[in-house]
């Protein structure tokens, strides 16, 4: 029996390769987004940019769909930069920039990674939505050279930051991981009712 196509709304093949075995062995088959598929990312909420994303690839590809959408919040600075994480600036040496300059030498450096990822049918229908969550802290410098935010996010669970988790560490204690095995159980469901 042919397995069924499930696709995930990114161009990037670390981050579908990622998913795919955050949602553990499933008898699905996996595949990335087609390459001519830009969603501009308008929605005002982490889930919003996810059905945006999640219902344009079902609409181009016409299968099942999984797309997330993520960001770093801060506390003390209300939340921020939250859904404009990715776009906080043009390079991660300035995000990194600005964040360590908003804080400054601040004590209060509490903050959380947030993921929210949505099945979608190929009918455009939001299936269901999950939301995963990793809490940590915000380092007074990167703890190596070259990172994004995860460079500067100290998760505690892990006594490490967010950039040096393992695949392991990162489906178990990562936000997306978090959200993907939350996930997995719809899909299956999904899947069972599509197979009937």
């Amino acid at each position: 029996m042919k397995k069924p196509l499930i696709t995930i709304a990114s161009g990037n093949p670390k981050k579908v390769a990622e998913i795919e075995a955050m949602l553990g062995p499933l008898p699905i088959e996996v595949k990335k987004q087609p390459s001519s598929l830009d969603v501009e990312e308008t929605g005002k909420t982490y889930l919003e940019n996810a059905i945006l994303k999640a219902k344009a690839a079902a609409a181009l590809t016409n299968s099942w769909t999984i797309a997330d959408d993520s960001g770093l919040e801060i506390d003390s600075l209300g939340n921020a930069p939250g859904i404009f994480s990715a776009r906080l600036a043009n390079t991660n040496e300035k995000k990194i920039e600005k964040i360590l300059t908003a804080l400054g030498d601040s004590p209060y450096r509490s903050a959380k990674v947030c993921s929210v990822m949505v099945l979608c049918s190929n009918t455009g229908e939001i299936i269901q939505n999950t939301i995963g969550i990793c809490w940590g802290e915000i380092l007074k410098e990167p703890a190596y050279p070259n990172g994004e935010f995860e460079s500067l996010f100290w998760v505690r669970e892990t006594n490490c930051t967010y950039g040096e988790l393992n695949n392991a560490q990162l489906s178990k204690h990562g936000s997306r991981g978090k959200a993907a095995r939350e996930l997995a159980p719809y899909l299956l469901k999904a899947i069972g009712i599509k197979n009937n």
